[in-house]
């Protein structure tokens, strides 16, 4: 009898529909890198779903078509609209120049225009500046011009580190990627360059509730209370409910986490927020961990879904330990809450969802790529699977040793 694979028919579904969508721009190697799959295992679930009828709604109609391209068209127009009134002017009581390199810099351009004409000596009296100031200003142009060089590359290897990451990268993980090419640069430097060029990552945006508690449930205790660090990998996960807009409907999608590596374990998307939801993530996080997790502690808040007796069943099957936190109370679950942010502020922003196809495509995108590329500032900028790769390869040389 063969051995279940440990990815999930949404899983495999979900990376069709990925590779779909690159469009030959990309190998299967490039596209199973981000799922951390095998390119051949990519490639077979590919082909053998080349044989199959596609999943209704999987293709969009000629309306569908048209209402995407009409909101995209939208959002263009909308993002082409000139700046608002007074945006970028100084602040009140600011100065438009700093005494310094700005002024001075004039001064000598001035003085070199000039010089045959009124003579350096006069010019450098009437502007009372120094003519030893000016010749080490002349002597210092070579230098000069190679720093700026190496700015103006620089610069243009963050532009490049911003516009890979969809420009979610702010100062921080853009210091951290051009540490990992092998880059000695001071992370303030990063900062003003990205400051003086206005290369800005993304912000947060406010947040909606989403926990509907069952107050007639009996709760779990509170495992964690509030402690996100854990020693090793499975000891500690945690999960959580959100959803997107899709047209007129809505797109829940539920995660779980391991609070040690910060890795997205299993995920589930549906369009209703039944108890299957959250226990098809929990199964997918399991089978991840390749079906032994006896032991582990998994921290929710108290949403009907993770007080049921279904939820509880399926954790007891596989040993694990249910906690929860306070009602009402998201620092509870922090952890979570901080990856919807993540999600919300680095897709959804430039996203208006017609279908729920292009939803499903764009969160699996991201959360392949989250695992897979996307520096964490609580795991000194590696990736979750790099850190976990890391761990592993600690382990075992701690063993050989």
């Amino acid at each position: 009898m063969a051995r279940p694979s440990k990815y999930s028919a949404e899983f495999r579904s979900d990376a069709i529909a990925l590779w779909r969508a690159s469009a030959g721009r990309r190998t299967f190697k490039d596209v199973a890198a981000d799922l951390n799959v095998n390119p051949e295992t990519l490639r077979t679930w590919v082909r053998d779903a080349e044989g199959r009828p596609a999943a209704a709604g999987a293709v969009e109609g000629p309306e569908g078509e048209l209402a995407r391209l009409r909101a995209e068209n939208a959002r263009l127009a909308k993002a082409e609209k000139g700046m608002a009134s007074g945006a970028g002017d100084p602040a009140s009581g600011s100065g438009v120049f700093r005494p310094g390199d700005e002024v001075k810099a004039a001064a000598w351009d001035f003085i070199s225009a000039h010089a045959e004409t009124f003579g350096i000596k006069r010019i450098c009296r009437v502007l009372e500046v120094s003519r030893s100031g000016y010749y080490r200003w002349i002597a210092g142009a070579e230098a000069r011009a190679a720093r700026q060089a190496d700015e103006d590359a620089l610069v243009e290897e963050i532009r490049e580190i911003h516009t890979e990451h969809g420009g979610n990268y702010g100062a921080l993980r853009v210091h951290a990627e051009l540490r990992g090419f092998g880059h000695t640069v001071n992370r303030k430097r990063v900062a003003r360059l990205m400051r003086k060029h206005h290369i800005v990552g993304r912000h947060l945006r406010k947040k909606k509730r989403t926990t509907i508690p069952d107050r007639l449930a009996p709760p779990a205790p509170d495992l964690v209370r509030r402690d996100f660090t854990a020693g090793a990998l499975d000891e500690k996960w945690c999960g959580d409910i959100t959803y997107v807009q899709v047209g007129a409907s809505w797109l829940y999608l539920a995660c779980v986490v391991d609070m040690r590596s910060r890795r997205v374990l299993g995920w589930s998307m549906a369009s209703h927020m039944r108890t299957e939801l959250v226990t098809d993530a929990l199964r997918a996080a399991v089978a991840t961990r390749g079906g032994d997790v006896t032991g582990v502690i998994f921290h929710s808040d108290r949403g009907s879904q993770y007080t049921s007796a279904a939820f509880a069943q399926v954790s007891d099957e596989y040993g694990i330990r249910r906690s929860m936190g306070r009602v009402g109370s998201s620092y509870d679950n922090a952890l979570a809450e901080s990856l919807w942010q993540g999600l919300k502020r680095e897709t959804m922003h430039k996203n208006l969802f017609l279908t729920m196809s292009q939803a499903r495509l764009e969160i699996f995108r991201w959360l392949t790529y989250y695992n897979t590329r996307r520096r964490h500032s609580a795991l000194s900028y590696l990736s979750p699977l790099e850190f976990e790769q890391q761990h592993h390869k600690e382990a075992r040389l701690s063993l050989a040793a």
